[in-house]
C-alpha cells in the first residue's frame, strides 16, 4: 500500500482548514486560539478516506509569517503539495515564501487550489489565475492542475477530491528498507498512556516493542503502542503520520526538533557540506560568514554559511557551502533543508545535504571540484571519495556508506567494484583505503625509516606503536594496529 502525506501551502486566512475541512469533514485546527482567531497556529493534522478504505495523511500549516516556523516542523514530510491562494486576495507574501520553501524542501509536485470562489467575480479570478502561473514559472508547480473551489458552497470540491486520489497514485514512495527515522513535531503526554510524540515516519518501520533511540540524547525506549490516523496499528510506514506511546521516556525528555531513530543509525555533525542555493525573490542575498537560522526535519537551530569559492550568492544562484551548526545535527545525504534570515526572520535560501560528516573546507580551494561528485547521481563516485577523505584516519567503512548515502548493502556492492578495479584496498571487514592513499602511506613510512636508521644506526628498527602514530597520528589505534 502507497503511504503519502499531502501539505498546505499558502497565505494566511487564505482558507487552508476550511478547504480541507470540506475535503475531509475534519477540521484540522485543533487548539481553541486557532478556533477564535480564525486562522492556524500549530500544525494541523488529518487524513482523506479513500473510496478503497485507505487513507492518506493531511498536513494542515499555518500561513502567518509569524508562523513560518511552525509550517516548517511540518513541510519537510510533505509529498503532495497543495497551494491554496484566496479568489479574492491572489497570491500574498506567504504564498510566495511558501512556494519557494516547498522548491527548497523538494517537493515533487502538487495541485493548486484557487479557493473562496464565491467572493469574486469570474473575470478577478481569471487575473488571479494568471498571476498565479506567472509565481509558479519555473518551479515544480509550473504544469501543476489547478482547480477552481469554494468551500461554502462546494464548487470544485469533489474534482479536487478525484484530482487527488489520481496524483496521490503517481507520488513515488519512500522506501521501508531504510533505517527508521521520524522527526518529532509534538510531544504531550496522556493519563494511564504515558509519553506520546508524534511526527512523520519519513523512513523505516517502526513496530510495536521495538526500540528507538533518541537523536539528540542517545537515551532508548521501548515503543509500547502505534496509532496511525487515530487507530491502532502493529507497524508503521513510511510516509505515514504516526503517534508513538513511548515507554522509557518523560515528557520533558523530548521536544519539538529531536529525531526518533533505530539505535545507532544516526551519525552527529556540527559541519555540513551543502549545495546551498538562494531564493530568487529574496531580499537578502547569502553572504560569506552569515549567521542564520537553520531548519532540518522539525528542527531549528543556529548556524553560520561558510561560502568557499565566493563571497556571495546573489537571489536566484547556487553554490557549494559548508555550514556551521552551533549545535549538533543528525542528518543524511540527500536530506532538504532551509534557512532563513538571522533578523529580520525571512526564508533565503536552502538546498541538499551532499556530505553530512565533512571535514572543515578552506575557502577557494581546488577540491571545490569535489561538489560535483558530490552533488551528483554517481553513488560509485560519492564512496570512492568518501573513503579517500577517510582513509588518513582509517575510518570504518559504515561511515563511508553514511556519507555517500547507502546502505550497507548497497555499498558493499559499489566496493567490490572499487577494489576489482583497483581504485580501493580492503584492509579487513571494517576498513578500507583509497589506492591513492596507500600508496602515499607507503612512500611516507618508507621515507620516516630511512631517516630513523640514517639517525640511529646502531638500533635494530623502529617501534611499531612510534611508526603508526607518526603515520596516523588521528587514526584509531584499534583500526591503525593492524
Amino acid at each position: 500500500m502507497k503511504h503519502v502525506i499531502i501539505g498546505t501551502a499558502g497565505h494566511v486566512d487564505h482558507g487552508k482548514s476550511s478547504l480541507i475541512l470540506a475535503l475531509t469533514n475534519r477540521d484540522p485546527d485543533r487548539l481553541a486560539e486557532e478556533k477564535e482567531r480564525g486562522i492556524t497556529i500549530e500544525l494541523g493534522f488529518t487524513w482523506l478516506d479513500h473510496p478503497d478504505g485507505s487513507r492518506t495523511g493531511i498536513i494542515d500549516v499555518p500561513g502567518h509569517e509569524r508562523f513560518v516556523s511552525n509550517m516548517l516542523a511540518g513541510a519537510g514530510g510533505i509529498d503532495l503539495a497543495l497551494l491554496v491562494v484566496a479568489a479574492d486576495e491572489g497570491v500574498m507574501p506567504q504564498t510566495r515564501e511558501h512556494l519557494g520553501i516547498l522548491s527548497l524542501l523538494g517537493i515533487p509536485e502538487g495541485i493548486i487550489a484557487i479557493t473562496k470562489c464565491d467572493l469574486a467575480d469570474q473575470d478577478f479570478i481569471d487575473l488571479v489565475e494568471e498571476d498565479i502561473r506567472d509565481h509558479v514559472r519555473g518551479t515544480f508547480l509550473e504544469k501543476a492542475p489547478l482547480v477552481r473551489t469554494s468551500s461554502t458552497t462546494k464548487e470544485g470540491i469533489e474534482e479536487l477530491r478525484t484530482l487527488l486520489f489520481e496524483r496521490i497514485e503517481g507520488v513515488s514512495t519512500k522506501k521501508d528498507h531504510l533505517s527508521a527515522r521520524l522527526p518529532v513535531d509534538r510531544v504531550f503526554s496522556l493519563g494511564g498512556f504515558g509519553t506520546i510524540v508524534t511526527g512523520t515516519l519519513i523512513e523505516g518501520t517502526v513496530k510495536t516493542g521495538g526500540q528507538l533511540e533518541l537523536y539528540p540524547g542517545g537515551k532508548t525506549a521501548r515503543v509500547r503502542g502505534i496509532q496511525v490516523h487515530e487507530t491502532a496499528v502493529d507497524t508503521a510506514w513510511p510516509g505515514q503520520r504516526v503517534a508513538l506511546n513511548l515507554s522509557g521516556f518523560h515528557k520533558d525528555d523530548l521536544s519539538r526538533g529531536d529525531t526518533l531513530a533505530d539505535p545507532g543509525s544516526l551519525q552527529g555533525s556540527l559541519l555540513l557540506d551543502v549545495d546551498l542555493a538562494a531564493l530568487p525573490d529574496t531580499r537578502f542575498p547569502i553572504s560569506h560568514n552569515m549567521r542564520v537560522h537553520f531548519f532540518h526535519g522539525s528542527r531549528e537551530i543556529l548556524a553560520r554559511v561558510n561560502l568557499l569559492d565566493r563571497d556571495m550568492i546573489e537571489a536566484g544562484d547556487r553554490a557549494p557551502a559548508q555550514l556551521r551548526t552551533e549545535e549538533e545535527v543528525f542528518v543524511k545525504y540527500g536530506d532538504r533543508f532551509v534557512i532563513r534570515f538571522y533578523s529580520p526572520l525571512e526564508t533565503v535560501g536552502g538546498g541538499m545535504i551532499v556530505d553530512p560528516l565533512p571535514m572543515r573546507r578552506k575557502r577557494f580551494r581546488e577540491d571545490i571540484s569535489e561538489f560535483e561528485i558530490l552533488g551528483g547521481p554517481d553513488a560509485k563516485a560519492r564512496l570512492s571519495l568518501a573513503i579517500a577523505h577517510g582513509s588518513p584516519f582509517l575510518n570504518p567503512l559504515d561511515l563511508a556508506y553514511y556519507r555517500a548515502g547507502l546502505v550497507r548493502e548497497e555499498g558493499e556492492k559499489l566496493l567490490e567494484d572499487l577494489l576489482a578495479e583497483g581504485q580501493a584496498v580492503r584492509l579487513n571487514d571494517r576498513v578500507a583505503l583509497s589506492a591513492a592513499s596507500l600508496d602515499s602511506l607507503a612512500r611516507r613510512a618508507g621515507a620516516l625509516l630511512v631517516r630513523f636508521h640514517d639517525k640511529e644506526p646502531l638500533l635494530q628498527g623502529m617501534r611499531r606503536e612510534e611508526l603508526r602514530t607518526r603515520l596516523m597520528p588521528r587514526a584509531d589505534i584499534q583500526l591503525s594496529d593492524l
